[in-house]
């Protein structure tokens, strides 16, 4: 074996473990609420789902666009779902935010139904999606995800994780108030600044 040969054997390890260090560095310092969606810029998928609330009745994908709006993926088997509830309704009483809830792989349409008679409903339509293959569409890894759309339906943002007051202002907030501006709905005076 010559020398050359040789010496690459030897460095490949070492290669190898700064490599891995490198790789394991960086998912220690990573957000994981940060994850990449192949959907970003591109349209909610088509989808046929029953409302939360009257099982006879189907909504599609022509319920999303004409305005901005989020989509939040919850459940009521998620507890971080019932600690970002009241900042959803929160968010719909002061604000005005135009949300559609996508209840995830729950049980029981009525205990979901109960959830949100008991602690408020921030959605202006709910859908009851029992096998998860909406949420399958949009790369949903779990409970809760929200999704920013801007008015023609195009996919803006996701979130992984619960909205709070933080996350609203440093994320998920600028990117609705910079699609709500570019469809020429008003911005609140309070949150004028975070897309200024």
């Amino acid at each position: 074996m010559n020398s050359k040969l040789r010496m690459a054997l030897l460095l490949l390890p070492l290669v190898f473990v700064v490599g891995l260090g490198i790789f394991l560095f960086k998912g220690l310092f990573g957000d994981p609420t940060r994850l990449d969606s192949a959907l970003i810029g591109r349209e909610v998928p088509s989808f046929e789902l029953p409302d939360l609330y009257q099982p006879d009745v189907t909504h599609n994908e022509s319920i999303v666009g004409g305005r901005p709006m989020l989509i939040n993926v919850w459940a009521t088997w998620c507890p971080t779902c019932y600690a970002e509830h009241t900042f959803l309704n929160q968010l719909l009483a002061e604000e005005d935010v135009y949300i559609i809830g996508l209840n995830y792989k729950d049980d029981s349409r009525g205990a979901a139904v109960r959830w949100l008679q008991d602690l408020g409903d921030p959605y202006a339509i709910s859908l009851f999606d029992f096998t998860g293959l909406l949420a399958l569409d949009l790369g949903v890894y779990g409970a809760p995800e929200t999704y920013v759309v801007d008015e023609n339906g195009i996919i803006r943002y996701r979130h992984v994780g619960d909205l709070n007051e933080r996350v609203w202002r440093n994320d998920v907030g600028p990117v609705y108030y910079r699609a709500m501006q570019e469809s020429g709905m008003p911005i609140p005076e309070h949150r004028r600044e975070l897309i200024e």
